[in-house]
């Protein structure tokens, strides 16, 4: 666009200003309309692609055995053991109300173990406890004996010490899981509620993924709720106190207004979905607003402080700033369409809604904004902004001490950048949420106390129908159990093998030498249906073995295990497989799994998708500044402050998951914005023939409030989110709060010494 065009435009948007707020106002409002088509959800099936491998192998096991949604209740007495007549009431009464939850499909617990025995010739199955109230102490005893030997509850669904008892209950979900989940979770609750009343000694304790999915819906309206207004009123503080402008500050807090309502009414009339990974499109798009804005109406401050009239200012900043603000809604909206690259649908919605929400950014600041400034009673006093003097002395500062400052940065840059050698791709689900939430809670209760929640499943196949009571397959799955309960982090096996080792005990008199699995593949089949015939209603064999008895299934339960460690046992495990049953080798199935690989997927996926769009950026920044040389030293202030943060991170928390691995995405914009705003100044000094340390004092005076304002009041607003208990919230607060005072020190200290050192050209 050419001077002249430029001109010609403002002026037709001062001269029909109120025209311009009216169709911008009637465009918003017709975009709103869309809010009421956004629909909401908070199951953990989004986060997977359709050809996610894992995912499809996790759909074909829960296909042939039974789904994975579960919760878990445990029963801990405020003294002594769950072998108690009271206690042993209490799970009994759990266990009931448990099977009248909304789509219970199974309900597994210590009273309602399936125990079998030998009576004579006969084979007694039924329940370990029955009528708890009318038992003898005696009975009790028999009880706890049978318990805490049995392999397939002990250290399950109850604790080795016999303190802690658990009711595992299994749903089938509807089509509409969100709707199940919050009346599950409400009636779970009252449950607890009233058992606790009834049992006023009793602790109960709840978790499992489908209450885990109920905390992920709690933590992100939680935040949006309480987070988002304190940081909306917080940006609006800062920005009054900064421009010391309150119409300046109102026509800003407009243009955000409108931007942010514009882009999720996008949202509504493309039919996204939403979820706690991409909730964020409101405070990423509202902060990405305001930064356009404030460099307009800084400019527009600073002339009118100098002595313009008020339009005449209008008109200077727009000449000043709108190809700087176009370059940078480019840059930024070329970043945040990179999250097309992660493995993770809702990273796509979040990178696809925040570039719309840039590109209506940069159309309502170079609309609404000029067209709100001429209209409001702008007046501002002559004296100059407070921080001029002290972004002088920096100015003055940087260029004396330009090459200690170069060596300095460059050491400091060094040393935190190392620290991203320590960074470890990893996520752990359980940790997502602080204490301040019921969950974690009672999630560390359960996994110190009674049992882990990370499953590691596996379909092992025996070739033919009928085949798992083949003595040579029943031997290989025992092996394999094995070697899995020799594992440091595991905490309970559940395999195939145990019951018919059971019943082969059982149908020898309950003898203890005969516990071990049976010889004769004929004797073993008629073991075992027997056995399945006994069995009371709800407690079939149909979560462990498929309906052509050619495959079963083993469960391995870790404790607390990050996404790491889970893929590292698989890992050992595969190599134990190939090398003792070659015929099982195969990954590990689960939830716990699935996400496990999903963290590093996205965190590869999202690398890749980075790097393309820093290379596309770099090229258009130096097609921008028609020159190689100061486009690749402006690459060096949008890379580093990101490598720093990480780097940073390392040190201080060395785990990057599935929410930070889109810090880099969400930042990059950012800074790349403050690169861009400096170096234009910089280079329309170098055309008007100043050295290269002039040019940089001029662009500290021009643009170095603008930057330094953008920079309080971004930090100021994302470090609110560091207060979230919300890992998602917290992790991106402090990462971009971290970020962006990088990039501030970048564009400051090192950008300025890298020109005055290697821009020594005559313009």
């Amino acid at each position: 666009m050419t001077l002249a065009l430029q001109d010609r435009y403002i002026n037709a948007i001062l001269r029909y200003r109120w025209i311009v707020v009216a169709a911008a106002t009637l465009l918003m409002a017709a975009m709103t309309g869309g809010i009421r088509f956004i629909t909401v959800t908070n199951d953990y099936r989004v986060l997977f692609s359709e050809d996610n491998p894992q995912l499809l192998a996790f759909d074909a096991l829960e296909n042939t055995y039974s789904t994975s949604n579960a919760a878990l209740i445990a029963v801990t007495p405020g003294q002594g053991s769950v072998f108690t007549r009271e206690a042993l009431v209490a799970i009994e009464e759990m266990t009931g109300a448990a099977w009248r939850a909304p789509y219970s499909s199974r309900v597994n617990s210590l009273t309602n173990y399936t125990h079998s025995e030998a009576s004579g010739d006969d084979l007694i199955v039924a329940p370990l406890v029955e009528d708890a109230q009318a038992l003898s102490d005696a009975e009790a005893a028999r009880v706890e004996r049978v318990a805490l030997r049995a392999a397939e509850i002990a250290g399950r669904l109850v604790s080795h010490d016999g303190r802690t008892a658990g009711v595992a209950v299994n749903f089938v979900l509807p089509e509409n899981p969100d709707l199940a989940v919050v009346e599950i979770t409400d009636y779970l609750r009252s449950i607890l509620s009233d058992a606790r009343t009834r049992h006023p000694d009793i602790a109960y304790h709840l978790t499992g993924d489908v209450v885990m999915n109920r905390t992920f819906s709690d933590a992100t309206q939680d935040d949006l709720q309480t987070l988002t207004p304190i940081v909306f009123v917080i940006i609006i503080g800062a920005t009054i106190l900064l421009l010391r402008s309150v119409p300046g500050t109102l026509a800003i807090v407009a243009v955000i207004v409108f931007v942010v309502n514009t882009t999720v009414g996008f949202a509504g009339w493309s039919r996204v979905v939403f979820s706690p990974t991409n909730a964020g499109v409101p405070i990423i798009v509202m902060v990405i607003a305001m930064a356009d804005a404030i460099h307009i109406v800084t400019s527009v401050l600073l002339g009118m402080r100098r002595g313009l009239e008020r339009n005449a200012a209008i008109v200077e900043s727009f000449r000043i700033n709108v190809y700087p603000v176009f370059i940078t809604s480019v840059t930024t909206a070329v970043g945040f369409l990179s999250l097309n690259a992660s493995d993770s649908p809702p990273f796509h919605t979040l990178g696809n809604c925040v570039a719309f929400g840039v590109l209506c950014a940069f159309v309502f600041s170079v609309t609404l904004l000029p067209a709100l400034l001429s209209i409001l009673p702008m007046r501002v006093s002559a004296r100059a902004p407070r921080d001029t003097h002290f972004l002088d002395g920096v100015a003055d500062f940087v260029i004396a001490k330009s090459r200690f400052l170069l060596v300095a940065m460059v050491l400091v840059v060094a040393g935190l950048v190392l620290g991203v050698s320590r960074i470890e791709l990893s996520d752990n689900m359980a940790l997502y949420f602080d204490d301040r939430y019921e969950f974690r809670r009672d999630t560390d209760y359960i996994i110190d106390n009674l049992t882990g929640l990370d499953k590691l499943e596996y379909s092992l196949n025996a070739g033919r129908d009928g085949g798992i009571t083949d003595p040579e397959y029943l031997r290989r799955i025992d092996a394999f159990a094995g070697w899995y309960r020799q594992q440091p982090e595991v905490t309970h096996v559940q395999v195939f093998s145990d019951v018919m080792k059971r019943l082969n005990r059982n149908m020898h008199g309950d003898d203890p030498a005969f516990h071990r699995l049976p010889e004769d593949p004929e004797l073993a089949a008629q073991y075992l249906l027997l056995y399945e015939l006994s069995l009371p209603f709800g407690s079939d064999l149909n979560d462990r073995i498929d309906v052509a008895k050619s495959a079963t299934r083993m469960v391995v339960t870790t404790r607390n295990a990050w996404s790491r460690d889970l893929r590292e046992l698989d890992e050992r495990a595969q190599v134990w497989l190939r090398a003792n049953a070659p015929a099982f080798a195969q990954e590990a199935s689960g939830l716990s799994i699935v996400f496990a690989h999903l963290s590093l997927r996205n965190i590869k996926s999202m690398l890749r998708g980075t790097v393309l769009a820093m290379a596309l950026i770099s090229f258009i920044l130096i097609w921008i500044f028609k020159s190689v040389r100061i486009g690749l030293l402006s690459l060096l202030p949008n890379f580093i402050p990101a490598m720093m943060s990480f780097g940073l991170w390392g040190y201080l928390a060395g785990n990057v998951g599935i929410a930070s691995s889109v810090v880099i995405a969400v930042v990059f914009g950012i800074v790349v914005d403050d690169t861009i705003h400096f170096l234009s100044k910089y280079l329309k000094a170098r055309r008007e023939n100043l050295a290269a340390p002039e040019a940089v004092r001029y662009t500290f005076r021009t643009v170095g409030h603008a930057l330094w304002t953008t920079t309080t009041v971004l930090s100021a607003g994302f470090l609110v989110f560091a207060t979230s208990g919300f890992q998602v919230s917290w992790a991106l607060g402090l990462l971009v709060t971290i970020t962006i005072v990088f990039a501030l020190l970048a564009d400051f200290l090192l950008l300025p010494t890298l020109l005055i050192a290697f821009d020594r050209r005559k313009l």
